[in-house]
């Protein structure tokens, strides 16, 4: 009597790429849903300047109403607060701490990580933008124009931001990080375009301002769905610029360790 054989030993190696990348992006969201502090930058003061500033006449925004002003610029502050902010400080710690180094050495190759982590801001964005325009329809908001054109302000700007977070992360220390991603949050939060009107900072100051990509999506997010303007080809052009620039220096400058 023959006796059937087999091979009952796992076969080792590393699992599909598509699979790691995924799994990575998995726990990269799930750490940032449950960070407190991120929550706050991501979800609760994009949504508490939105219902403050659409209902209490604080900051002149023009004629019409004001959350058709406002609500284009929260969901490029949300954009900003989450693959700039967000993402900097968090990817800021993880160097400290060993972290990106440990990663570094597992089979998910250092570009797959960041990708996992692209793919991570992705799904915290969609979550935002869905949030913030609910909330926004509910306070009465209008939105008009082409939804490809919005889709090409986001994601264009989503890739300056992250360029942007990735370059300070990786170059600075982590409390410099922490410190300078919130300076910068603030600064831009006031002359970004996102509540007050970049008129209001006068011609020359307006000409620089607008070079800014917060300005440039913020405006980019309003031509569109304010005033149903077509494509937006110089903030697109403004953050394309802004992206390739932010992701090309991080990409040379960044240090694992």
């Amino acid at each position: 009597m023959t006796t059937a054989t087999g091979t009952y030993t796992p076969k080792p190696g590393a699992a599909p790429l598509p699979r790691m990348i995924a799994a990575q992006a998995a726990l990269e969201t799930r750490m940032l849903l449950r960070n407190g502090e991120q929550l706050l930058l991501t979800v609760v003061i994009p949504t508490l300047l939105l219902g403050l500033f659409s209902s209490v006449d604080i900051v002149d925004t023009g004629s019409g109403k004001a959350v058709d002003f406002l609500a284009p610029g929260i969901l490029a502050l949300a954009v900003m607060s989450t693959a700039f902010t967000g993402q900097a400080i968090a990817t800021g710690f993880e160097r400290r701490y060993g972290v990106l180094k440990r990663l570094a050495s597992s089979p998910l190759p250092r570009w797959g990580l960041m990708a996992a982590k692209t793919a991570s801001v992705l799904v915290t964005e969609i979550l935002q933008v869905i949030l913030l325009t609910a909330i926004a329809l509910a306070l009465g908001w209008s939105p008009h124009g082409n939804p490809l054109a919005v889709l090409l302000l986001l994601v264009l700007g989503t890739a300056a931001f992250s360029g942007l977070g990735l370059l300070m992360a990786g170059t600075l220390k982590a409390e410099a990080t922490l410190a300078a991603a919130n300076l910068v949050f603030l600064l831009l939060l006031v002359g970004g375009g996102v509540i007050v009107p970049l008129d209001r900072f006068g011609s020359t100051g307006q000409d620089i301002l607008g070079l800014l990509p917060i300005s440039a999506l913020s405006d980019g997010l309003r031509d569109v769905l304010q005033h149903g303007a077509g494509t937006p080809w110089r903030d697109l052009g403004i953050l394309a610029v802004w992206a390739v620039a932010g992701l090309g220096a991080a990409g040379r400058f960044f240090r694992w360790e």
